[in-house]
């Protein structure tokens, strides 16, 4: 099969509860759960940042949650602190069901953030999803996850660029909708050929 379903983020810091918790965040389990098994290829991604993370507001001072910051990659907002390796908020949540084919952890290096499956935030530094999927055959990707807005959005753009089909699935997927950012990451990945369904 040419598929891959691309499960976003559905860690316990963003659903209800967690340090950065994604309205609404675990009502896209069960969603999940049930398309798992349509498909032969499922790739789950992970947070999992080391205390300290450049992009947690705690590392600037002065500076609070949702503020932005200039890292040497460009314009980063800065979060709450969230989902440290091997803290309870990095686990997936339990009601999650965890056997995909492979897990992709990013966000590890303390000076860059990534919300892409495929890319650090500086759009050069690869995660080797797609040497992955490319070995596999896999040409058309299925997004669900959270956020939206961030992570969802970042991969389906990325995914595009490098050639994949994309189709996100919105009922499967919560947005943080930080300033707007819902309506612009959907303008945005609507113009890279993303199809919603």
């Amino acid at each position: 099969m040419s598929k891959a379903l691309l499960v976003i983020d559905v860690q316990n810091d963003f659903c209800p509860g967690g340090a950065l918790a994604v309205p609404g965040g675990d009502e896209v389990i069960a969603p999940i759960n049930e398309m798992m098994a349509d498909f032969e290829t499922v790739v789950l991604t992970q947070d999992w940042h080391p205390a300290g993370h450049s992009s947690f507001a705690s590392s600037h001072a002065g500076k609070q949650p949702f503020e932005t910051a200039e890292l040497d990659y460009g314009t980063q907002v800065l979060w709450p602190d969230h989902c440290v390796q091997n803290s309870d908020g990095a686990k997936f949540h339990p009601a999650l069901r965890v056997d995909g084919d492979l897990i992709i952890r990013k966000g590890f290096r303390t000076a860059i953030d990534s919300y892409s499956a495929f890319f650090e935030n500086d759009q050069v530094t690869p995660t080797g999803l797609e040497g992955y999927l490319r070995t596999r055959g896999i040409k058309e990707l299925t997004l669900v996850g959270l956020a939206t807005d961030f992570c969802v959005a970042f991969s389906a753009m990325d995914a595009r660029r490098l050639g994949f089909d994309v189709s996100v699935v919105l009922d499967a997927c919560r947005a943080i909708d930080l300033d707007g950012s819902l309506e612009t990451a959907l303008n945005n990945m609507r113009g890279r050929g993303v199809l919603f369904s």
